[in-house]
């Protein structure tokens, strides 16, 4: 039988690109074609949710030569444009999954945003206020989303090792570091669910700039956190993390 070669995946997030950063990026992303097999970009793509933004991230992905795959972050809503900005990156030959999944360099990669709602014993319920409750199913809803595209991935791709991309995180080991009542609005306890229950490999988030740079669920799949302030302070200075699957 044929040993799978193993795929070197680049990830970072929340990376913020403004108007002005025309050229920051070239000379990483020229480093990661020799470096890595897939770059994954976990969200915050742009600063301000601004398609002028999402231009000149495009401009600077022309150089890369391997494939990139990625997620939305909240930032990238922040205007309402993030339709706009999903399509000028897709023109750009990056993939943003929304509750899609697809196979890069032998692995196979689904995502979602996410959301927020807390952690473990502290997660929030759907109980009280309408407002409450909204905020609580948009989690739910983001959880089930990457459950359904795991599944198309267990049916269309067995064998194939499983990578998640979100924003949020999944776990509290990558969120610590920060105040402790910002938790509840760095993710949640449901977004961990549908990586257990699919046996997935590995996955990565950003959003929580004072985190930590990686943990586990209680079913021992590794997460890391690798939204750029993190991989600065943990990787000194480095802009990315590569991690072999």
């Amino acid at each position: 039988m044929e040993v799978r070669k193993k795929t070197r995946i680049a990830a970072m997030a929340d990376i913020h690109v403004r108007v002005s950063d025309k050229g920051l990026l070239r000379g990483i992303f020229e480093e990661l074609n020799e470096k890595a097999d897939v770059l994954a970009i976990c969200g915050d793509l742009t600063d301000t949710g601004d398609e002028e933004e999402a231009v000149v991230l495009g401009e600077e992905l022309k150089a890369l030569r391997i494939p990139v795959v990625g997620v939305l972050g909240n930032h990238d809503y922040e205007k309402g444009r993030q339709k706009i900005i999903k399509q000028i990156l897709t023109e750009h030959h990056m993939t943003i999954l929304d509750g899609e999944s697809i196979v890069l360099a032998d692995v196979a990669f689904a995502g979602v945003k996410g959301f927020g709602g807390g952690f473990d014993q502290y997660m929030l319920s759907i109980f009280g206020e309408d407002m409450m409750k909204q905020f609580v199913h948009e989690a739910v809803n983001e959880s089930l989303q990457l459950d359904r595209a795991l599944t198309r991935l267990e049916q269309e791709c067995p064998h194939l090792p499983k990578a998640v991309l979100l924003h949020y995180a999944p776990i509290k080991d990558t969120v610590a570091g920060e105040p402790e009542q910002l938790f509840p609005f760095l993710g949640s306890s449901h977004l961990a669910e549908p990586l257990t229950r699919r046996q997935v490999s590995i996955a990565f988030h950003g959003h929580a700039h004072g985190g930590t740079l990686s943990g586990h669920t209680t079913s021992e799949i590794p997460i890391y956190n690798v939204a750029l302030p993190v991989l600065k302070r943990e990787k000194e200075g480095q802009s990315y993390l590569i991690v072999e699957v």
